[in-house]
């Protein structure tokens, strides 16, 4: 007796999860490192001003017995963070809500929160990466002195690890509980644990910490604690290796001290340190649109300029 094939046959029935699943998505890091914020804010403003005084200078000479000493002048410098106004939205209607097999409105407060936290995420970012101390790898004969020179063979090595360090050290930058933070990106984390030697990276060696370890800690080498992410930032097409941009993507590797950042934002309408989830009005006749999305007033700005360092390098997977 023969069978009937059935599976092309109109009747057939296609069942769906119901679970609704989301892109893959990097973890939120880059606002671990700003640690300055307002103590003490007067009022509310358009930009919060952070006073940072200077030191002053060494006096090593010895006093005269019947002589006053000459006060010198106290100087200071200032930090302005401006809040700016971030936002997104989704707006679900009446018939999706009806005829979806999935949860529309769970989805779309998924989506509308991941998106805050990603898009704060990007700006800090953005602004780490606007940072002047910049210096370049060195894993061609050559070190680069501009972004646009970076070669394909200029990845990054662990000698420039131990500049970055010494350069944060010199300037008396201040340390997370003893260690440096460090953003890499995967494809240059790579680079630095496949160097040999021993010099390069250590073997394991299982460490404790009070403070316990950061999303995406990948280990602790030449007193920074690094954090890898995809999010790091990348220079896409920024040389060509000899001065011009070209095909060569510079990846950003970011390592920091305590007070490298500033972070302020509105005290007034409900805002805080982080975007809120907003529902907005239902304004049609029918009731059928509803949107809800994320806002946040508030900005970044780097704080002290020599508590940050970023390498920038071309990496053995990148293009």
């Amino acid at each position: 007796m023969s069978k009937t094939q059935t599976s092309s046959l109109l009747t057939d029935q296609v069942a769906f999860d119901r679970i609704a699943y989301f892109a893959l998505r990097s973890e939120l890091l880059f606002d671990a490192v700003a640690d300055v914020m307002p103590v003490a804010q007067a009022m509310p403003g358009s930009s919060v001003k952070f006073t940072i005084f200077n030191d002053l200078a060494e006096k090593t000479s010895t006093l005269t017995e019947d002589t006053d000493v000459t006060p010198v002048v106290m100087g200071d410098s200032q930090v302005e963070v401006t809040l700016e106004e971030y936002g997104n939205a989704v707006n679900t209607t009446a018939k999706l809500r009806g005829t979806s097999f999935l949860d529309v409105d769970s989805a779309a407060a998924n989506l509308v929160g991941y998106n805050a936290g990603i898009s704060v995420d990007g700006v800090i970012r953005d602004v780490l990466s606007a940072g002047t101390n910049v210096v370049y790898g060195g894993g061609d004969s050559t070190t680069p002195t501009a972004r646009t020179e970076i070669e394909a063979t200029d990845i990054i090595e662990a000698n420039d690890i131990r500049k970055v360090v010494a350069a944060l050290r010199k300037a008396n930058a201040v340390s997370f509980n003893g260690m440096y933070m460090g953003y890499i990106h995967p494809d240059v984390s790579y680079d630095l644990r496949k160097e040999t030697g021993v010099a390069s990276w250590r073997d394991p060696h299982v460490y404790s910490d009070p403070a316990g370890i950061y999303n995406g800690e990948i280990g602790a080498f030449e007193g920074v604690r690094f954090i890898e992410t995809p999010r790091a930032k990348i220079f896409e097409n920024a040389s060509n290796g000899s001065g011009s941009t070209g095909t060569i993507d510079a990846y950003c590797t970011h390592i920091a001290g305590r007070q490298a950042l500033a972070k302020a934002h509105s005290i007034v309408d409900g805002n805080g340190p982080f975007p809120r989830v907003v529902r907005g009005p239902v304004v049609d006749v029918l009731s059928r649109f509803q949107p809800v999305g994320w806002y946040w007033l508030g900005g970044y700005a780097r704080f002290r300029e020599a508590s940050l360092r970023r390498i920038e390098s071309a990496s053995s997977l990148g293009s």
